[in-house]
């Protein structure tokens, strides 16, 4: 696949995969993205998943023979997680004379995947630093970006200043095979994506997007996903403003999402319940208390039930939307452990910024409520709502107004 005249697609899709990092759904696949730039000198970006040697290999060697070339002068590695670095061996076999670049904590991670550091091949990058392709028509000068815990401590970014191109490492990536049309557009798997796996990051995700508001970014070339900025349905409210003519989002708009995600923001405006529910009641009480939100013109109630749904999807939802209401059985005394999962899930991630509610059924003594706000009252920015609904198996009149009640505070 060609991204310009001198950058070319030579990545894989993996349709096989089930699980991504051994626990992400990922129904549409998945793509372990590598580039090739051609100038004087040719650097290839990054490798991909063991599964894919052969193929990647391929890739390269057709864009090489296409154009009339014997062999990379390069491999820069910008991010030592096996799916992008598995074949860093088999590259330096196939190349012998070609350099390794990478900063020196990957070459240290090397060394525990491989058993070497290349020594005779390394190029040692760091913040700033410039490898210069050079270029009939002028320099192609690559420009390396620390990006650490973005979200491995090893990782660099490259910005290529002659075509304006970031590549990006796994930010901005998204689950999915690069020939899959989601009709979703980008946001909503990405969003998966990031919260999944970047999350807990935010505050570098925000030190890189420092760095990358002053560059002039024409495209972004990530490890996972499609070439951005990407032709499509774009998921959030008001998204589509963001379009050109042509139907293809703006930079700043996958700048903007990162920004939201990143600095914990609310990104969309409404409500967001999660419940477990044993023998029914409690979800009838998460049903309930979305159709009192959605007669108060609750602009977007969204209805989680934690153990049928895709645990990631929750989490997702969860930093989505500015309140949410935590509904759950009382068990073993505490708290009923697909919810305790999922709270674990939001801290991991320093769940903050966000307004809660509480609901609790019990048999006899329900006391969930206390065990959930002692897993979450240590975020930064939580709020509790007042009113806390607590049930004894079935709701009874007064339960009912607490409901109510709960809906006027969050709407």
């Amino acid at each position: 696949m060609k991204i310009s005249d001198s950058i070319f697609y030579v990545g894989v899709n993996d349709h096989n995969i089930d699980l991504f990092e051994g626990q992400f759904d990922v129904p549409n696949g998945m793509a372990y993205n590598s580039y090739l730039i051609l100038s004087d000198k040719i650097a290839v970006m990054d490798s991909v998943d063991a599964a894919f040697g052969k193929e990647w290999i391929d890739n390269i060697e057709a864009v090489l023979k296409e154009k009339g070339r014997s062999a990379p002068d390069y491999l820069v590695v910008q991010h030592m997680e096996m799916d992008h670095s598995a074949n860093i061996m088999l590259f330096s076999q196939k190349y012998p004379q070609a350099k390794i670049v990478a900063s020196k904590m990957a070459f240290n991670i090397m060394k525990n995947l491989f058993g070497t550091v290349f020594p005779e091949k390394q190029v040692v990058i760091s913040d700033g630093f410039v490898l210069d392709l050079g270029g009939e028509t002028g320099k192609r000068l690559l420009r390396f970006i620390a990006a650490p815990n973005v979200h491995w401590p090893e990782v660099v970014m490259t910005f290529d200043e002659k075509e304006q191109v970031l590549f990006s490492a796994d930010a901005f990536g998204k689950f999915g095979a690069i020939d899959y049309d989601d009709p979703e557009g980008w946001a909503c798997e990405a969003r998966r994506y990031y919260f999944g796996i970047v999350g807990k990051f935010g505050n570098a995700v925000q030190e890189l997007l420092k760095k990358a508001g002053s560059l002039d970014i024409q495209k972004i070339c990530a490890l996972h996903g499609p070439l951005l900025p990407m032709k499509g349905a774009a998921d959030g409210e008001g998204a589509g403003a963001s379009k050109g003519e042509n139907g293809f989002e703006s930079i700043s708009y996958y700048l903007k999402k990162y920004n939201i995600w990143s600095s914990y923001g609310v990104e969309s405006d409404g409500v967001a319940i999660f419940y477990t529910s044993v023998y029914g009641h409690t979800k009838l009480l998460a049903e309930k208390l979305a159709e009192i939100l959605i007669e108060k013109g609750c602009p977007k109630v969204v209805l989680n039930d934690l153990a049928r749904e895709d645990i990631y999807e929750c989490v997702e939802d969860a930093f989505r939307y500015g309140k949410i209401v935590l509904a759950t059985t009382t068990y073993n005394g505490g708290v009923f452990p697909k919810m305790k999962e999922f709270i674990d899930h939001l801290t991991e991630r320093n769940y903050q910024n966000r307004k809660i509610g509480f609901i609790e059924n019990g048999s006899w003594a329900p006391s969930a409520v206390k065990g959930m706000v002692s897993l979450l009252e240590g975020g930064k920015d939580i709020s509790f709502c007042q009113t806390k609904v607590s049930v004894k198996i079935t709701p009874t009149e007064a339960n009912l107004q607490e409901l109510r009640s709960l809906a006027d505070e969050l709407c």
